[in-house]
């Protein structure tokens, strides 16, 4: 039965841990053998904690399961970590060589949150220097590479969380987004990501709490593991201010009444942004299902032509508030990326500030208004394949060129932006085969909404029963 475990998905898992049928020793085991299988080719999982994990199943089995435990507890179920969160005794690094050998001492609050539901961490997943740019790598443990062609890359800043997932070494993962560092992964990769409202997950404090840009999430294979993830993952805390009371209803609950909406907007460019004609045409027969799932299909976008703009002067901001302290000390340590970001941001005014914040309010109003009329947005969501892993960013799509490391992923930041939850479910491959990601906006607090569409989509098409698979090895 190990031997076969890591194809269930993460549902049928907590089933059959939940029955007995299955114990959480044998699923990590099952995931440390899948991870024994396919790393190699792919360095997605780049630290293990076995030893920690059996500690908590043992735990489990002296204790025993709550008698009535809430939505989303996982019964032991093992997952991924992204390593920029901090897992109490276990190396945590966040791709940094400034941090190389850090073992916290205590777990960050999403980590406590689930294990506080069940969960049992089975390792850290890969991710760029400090969650910097869409694909993963960095100085301490390299480059993870994509398994549906070991050549191209895996996205990020969740590329490792993608990956794990894909080839079966976990069955679901969290990831961050700042930019779309849940949703370009999963596009990536054929699997799902969810950026949640802001404040859905807690995460915790630090200089940066009172930022809505950056937010914690869910990965899963499939929606419906990802809403699981969801319930599992959401939490009000006092000392987080943004932090927002779970849902009365679980949005595993929704993710499991699939239902199409009757108004979706889709547009390949929201009016600002380049796209591949290969991906734009995917994901337009893609968006174009949604008519016979019930729903009226109309190209039409909200007015987000300040977005670029506005959130390099965000981020930027973000990256001082976050990071100064770390250039001062480390330069030589860091990324140029991350020096880049810090440096625009000290170089920035408050009346350049102060204009950025306006505009975004602006956008953000237009954006209520937009949703008036639709209940969903459908974009591609990059707007490019995969490419090869020694690509640092793209510089060119389609005729434009970008000056820098993030206006590339220019689909999922503008909708940051908004705080609207979005999710990237697979919706197709290229001629070469590589996945498309289609990504789902709904209005601001949609997230019950937005899975149900996501589930209904799904359950129309068969791409979620294509992982976890083995990774196709094309690279020396």
């Amino acid at each position: 039965m190990p031997d076969e475990l890591w194809r269930l998905t993460a549902q049928e898992m907590v089933a059959r841990l939940k029955q007995g049928d299955v114990t959480p020793a044998e699923a990590i085991d099952a995931a440390a053998e899948r991870i024994a299988q396919t790393d190699a080719s792919v360095n997605a999982m780049v630290t293990q904690s076995l030893d920690r994990a059996h500690e908590q199943a043992r735990a489990m089995a002296s204790n025993g399961h709550p008698e009535n435990p809430g939505p989303g507890y996982l019964y032991g179920l093992p997952l991924s970590i992204k390593d920029l969160d901090d897992v109490a005794g276990v190396r945590t690094t966040y791709g940094s060589p400034i941090f190389a050998d850090q073992v916290p001492e205590k777990s960050s609050l999403m980590v406590q949150t689930l294990e506080g539901n069940g969960a049992i961490v089975i390792g850290k997943s890969n991710t760029p220097e400090f969650g910097a740019g869409a694909n993963t790598f960095n100085e301490v443990f390299g480059a993870t590479r994509n398994p549906w062609d070991t050549r191209m890359n895996a996205g990020g800043s969740s590329g490792g969380a993608a990956v794990n997932l894909a080839t079966g070494q976990a069955w679901l993962a969290t990831g961050s987004d700042l930019g779309g560092s849940l949703r370009i992964p999963a596009a990536f990769n054929s699997v799902v990501g969810l950026r949640p409202s802001p404040g859905r997950c807690p995460h915790g404090i630090g200089p940066t709490q009172f930022s809505d840009l950056g937010v914690c999430g869910p990965m899963g294979r499939n929606v419906r593991d990802t809403a699981l993830m969801l319930d599992a993952m959401v939490r009000r805390w006092a000392r987080d201010p943004l932090s927002l009371d779970p849902p009365a209803t679980p949005f595993l609950q929704a993710a499991e009444a699939p239902k199409a909406p009757p108004r979706v907007a889709w547009s390949a460019s929201l009016g600002i942004a380049p796209v591949e004609p290969e991906v734009a045409d995917v994901c337009g027969k893609a968006a174009r299902q949604f008519e016979a799932l019930g729903s009226t299909v109309d190209e039409a976008h909200p007015d987000l032509d300040d977005g670029p703009a506005v959130f390099q002067d965000l981020r930027a901001e973000l990256f001082v508030l976050g990071r100064q302290e770390l250039l001062e000390k480390h330069r030589d340590a860091l990324k140029p990326d991350v020096i880049w970001n810090i440096e625009k941001g000290m170089d920035m005014s408050l009346r350049q500030s102060a204009a950025a914040h306006r505009a975004r309010a602006a956008m953000f109003q237009r954006t209520c208004d937009f949703f008036e009329t639709y209940d969903l947005l459908i974009t591609p969501t990059v707007m490019a394949a995969p490419r090869e892993v020694e690509v640092r960013y793209l510089t060119e799509v389609a005729g434009t060129t970008f000056d820098n490391y993030v206006d590339w992923l220019m689909h999922t930041y503008v909708i940051t932006l908004t705080t609207c939850p979005a999710i990237s479910i697979p919706c197709g491959f290229t001629e070469s085969g590589l996945p498309v990601g289609l990504q789902i906006v709904a209005p601001p607090h949609g997230e019950a909404g937005l899975l149900s569409a996501a589930a209904a989509f799904e359950d129309a098409n068969d791409f979620a029963a294509m992982v976890p698979m083995d990774p196709k090895v094309t690279h020396a």
